[in-house]
C-alpha cells in the first residue's frame, strides 16, 4: 500500500469493481436436478447435409422426432451449426455441412421414430425408420435429392 502522506504518492483511481457472489447450492436439490436430468434424458441427432450444388439451408424449430408406434413426439430443443429458420445458411455445392441436433426424450417404449421438419412448403428434412439405440445418439446423411 503506498504511503499517501508522501508527497510523491500515486492516489489510485476509482475502478469498476465487479463482485462475484457465493452461491451454495442445497446438495439434495442439486441431486434432484441432476437426477431428472437423467431421467428425462435428450437425443442427439449429428447430421450430414451434402449437395452438389450451392444451396440455403436452414433448420425450423417445429423440427421433430416422431415414435413410430405411438405418434408421441419429441421436440427439438436446440441447434447447434446451423441457422433457424427465417434466416438461411449457404451451403458450397460440393462440401458436407455438419450439425447437430438435441431433442426431449423419446419414450421409453420407442423403438423406432422418424425425423421430421415441418415447414410451410414441401422441402423438409424427413427420415423414416430410424432404429433406437441405448445411447439416444444418432449419425443421419442428408442430401438434396430430399428436395
Amino acid at each position: 500500500m503506498p504511503d499517501l502522506q508522501s508527497p510523491n504518492a500515486v492516489i489510485p483511481t476509482e475502478q469498476e469493481v465487479t463482485v462475484v457472489p457465493s452461491v451454495k447450492i442445497d446438495p439434495k436439490l442439486k441431486e434432484e436436478i441432476l437426477s431428472q436430468v437423467e431421467e428425462q434424458g435428450m437425443v442427439i441427432v449429428h447430421c450430414s447435409f451434402s449437395t452438389p450444388r450451392n444451396m440455403g439451408i436452414r433448420i425450423w424449430s417445429s423440427t421433430y422426432l416422431e415414435d413410430q408406434a405411438t405418434g408421441s413426439k419429441s421436440q427439438l430443443l436446440h441447434a447447434l451449426n446451423i441457422t433457424y429458420a427465417p434466416s438461411w445458411e449457404l451451403v458450397m455445392g460440393g462440401t458436407i455441412k455438419r450439425f447437430i441436433l438435441i431433442f426431449s426424450s423419446l419414450p421409453k417404449t420407442c423403438e423406432v421414430f422418424d425425423f421430421i421438419e415441418e415447414v410451410p412448403d414441401s422441402y423438409g428434412f424427413e427420415i423414416y425408420g430410424i432404429k433406437r439405440n441405448s445411447s439416444d445418439v444418432y449419425n443421419v446423411s442428408i442430401n438434396d435429392s430430399v428436395f
